[in-house]
């Protein structure tokens, strides 16, 4: 919460909502900006919250319940009748935001909601964008702008300016068209400002415009927005008329849903499909537990590998301190690895079809950092073993096992952590799910057996022997 609305502040208002006092809360909420009001709204407990927006005004309260978490959202709107959302709301909003309002309500009320709409031009365009995949251009899409014709002059397109401008919040470009409304171009506000009012716009407009399919998914957009650097772009159906535009602010929301569902899944659960707070309390159990029993399950295989290697522990304890030290490293290259890739693809810097490059070079990587981690680990039981006396007379084979073994093991995790997430692409999964926890487990159990053999091979005459100390009898 803002320093502005501290718990005083909150306690003030909660106290006036319960006296009924109708101008102090006015006084409050007067000329609050709409995101300081969702964010007191989302600070009260729902019933307080409920009461509180009926203060708020017809300019701030539409914008608001947008920014309002879910179930805060609701809450209110449970309290308001259809013509209320339709008369106070949806003729307040842009097309885009209204058809996301109302895309959470049941179909029969979004239908009579949709009735009592006065414009019902707008109410088509809702209509059409309810039936857009909501991760699609055409879900997120606004089909406010300005358009003028490419047969018209500069003069009139100033008259179309001023007429479309008062339905439009924000103008960015003024898209050129055809008398079929395709979309041959765009002209900038600057270009517009600075040529004669005689010119005919055929002459001055920007054939090169970036546009895209109402089909188009959301993180396509996103991408294409990013890498040409544009704060608005528009949408064109499948014989390219243009259908609407898609703003930097919309891109905004897509990317941070995206990235908190990316996070979600790196952290070894389902994306939930609202907030924390918002989740049921058995719906975040269910989205949990089946990650958690698949890593659980992974994990087990840990004990099974080193049941395979239980003779070489039995003969050699000292075996087993270094496990830990083991599994943890190759686990932890192979989450670098994963981070790295997934947010590569996510990027658009890397493609399935770059999987040889991006071996070879996570290979590089591994032998290098492994290589590291391999001197570190032989140092410390050369140093350790000045004085102590766990490892023996035979302290250097120890630490050369270990040092052999974090390199082969730490080489192997960033080749399995960048692999896993090309392989799911591949197979049409979604890579966040090739998470740090499934790399971790997958390595876990693999380093054990990379440790186990090359210890086999390095100190089989020291298990014949029993040189180690600790042995059990």
């Amino acid at each position: 919460m803002s320093l502005k609305f501290t718990d005083t502040f909150l306690d003030v208002l909660r106290d006036s909502l319960v006296k009924g006092e109708e101008e102090r809360i006015r006084e409050i909420f007067y000329l609050l900006h709409p995101a300081d009001a969702a964010e007191i709204l989302n600070d009260l407990e729902d019933e307080e919250a409920v009461e509180a927006y009926k203060y708020l005004s017809d300019k701030v309260a539409p914008e608001a319940l947008l920014l309002l978490d879910d179930d805060k959202r609701e809450k209110i709107l449970e309290g308001l009748s259809s013509k209320q959302i339709a008369e106070q709301l949806i003729d307040n909003l842009a097309s885009d935001d209204a058809a996301d309002m109302l895309a959470d309500l049941p179909d029969a009320q979004q239908d009579e909601i949709l009735s009592l709409v006065e414009d019902a031009e707008q109410a088509g365009d809702i209509v059409d964008l309810l039936n857009y995949d909501e991760d699609s251009a055409g879900g997120l899409m606004a089909t406010e702008l300005v358009k003028v014709q490419v047969s018209k002059s500069v003069r009139e397109c100033v008259r179309e300016i001023r007429k479309q401008a008062e339905e439009v919040k924000n103008i960015y470009t003024i898209y050129v068209v055809d008398d079929e409304d395709k979309l041959v171009g765009m002209l900038s506000l600057k270009n517009l400002l600075t040529i004669p009012l005689r010119t005919p716009i055929i002459e001055v407009f920007n054939p090169n415009i970036i546009s895209v399919k109402a089909n188009t998914p959301a993180e396509e957009v996103a991408m294409l927005m990013d890498k040409y650097d544009l704060v608005v772009i528009p949408v064109v159906d499948s014989i390219n008329r243009l259908v609407g535009r898609i703003t930097f602010d919309d891109m905004v929301d897509v990317l941070r849903e995206e990235n908190t569902e990316d996070a979600q899944k790196m952290g070894g659960l389902e994306a939930l499909e609202e907030s924390y707070m918002a989740t049921p309390f058995w719906q975040m159990i269910r989205k949990r537990v089946g990650w958690l029993v698949v890593l659980f399950i992974g994990e087990m295989l840990t004990a099974t590998a080193m049941s395979f290697f239980e003779d070489q522990i039995t003969r050699a304890v000292i075996l087993a301190i270094f496990v830990p030290l083991i599994i943890s490293s190759g686990g932890n290259s192979g989450s670098q690895a994963t981070s790295l890739i997934i947010r590569a693809m996510a990027l658009g810097e890397i493609t399935v079809r770059d999987w040889w490059k991006i071996a070879r070079k996570e290979f590089q990587a591994g032998l290098v950092l492994g290589s590291v981690l391999g001197i570190i680990g032989y140092t410390r039981v050369a140093v350790w073993s000045n004085f102590v006396q766990d490892y023996g007379p035979h302290w250097q084979m120890i630490g050369i096992t270990l040092g052999i073994t974090l390199t082969f093991v730490v080489m192997w995790g960033s080749l399995c952590g960048s692999l896993l997430p090309l392989l799911l692409k591949r197979m049409g999964f979604d890579p966040a799910v090739s998470s740090a926890p499934l790399v971790a487990t997958l390595v876990d159990v693999t380093g054990l057996v990379i440790y186990f053999s090359i210890s086999i091979v390095l100190l089989k005459e020291m298990l014949i022997e029993n040189a180690v100390p600790h042995l059990i009898p």
